[in-house]
């Protein structure tokens, strides 16, 4: 199994993931829900979605993030 799913802490501030887990927008790391809202925030995090969204429609769904 992917260790994201069976790791027990945030990849950005260690934190707990019991209250859940996503992917960054930016990287690989897996986040808490918190750092996930902190990361909204950031001023090249639409460009980050869109840039996932297009490696998807390419087929690319191991996109490593525009910081990756």
């Amino acid at each position: 199994m992917d260790i994201f799913y069976t790791q027990t802490t945030c990849d950005r501030c260690g934190g707990s993931l019991k209250g859940g887990r996503t992917m960054s927008r930016f990287n690989t790391d897996c986040i808490c829900m918190e750092c996930s809202r902190k990361e909204m925030d950031d001023p090249e995090y639409k460009a980050a979605v869109e840039a996932e969204i297009a490696e998807i429609k390419r087929g690319n769904y191991n996109f490593r993030g525009i910081r990756g």
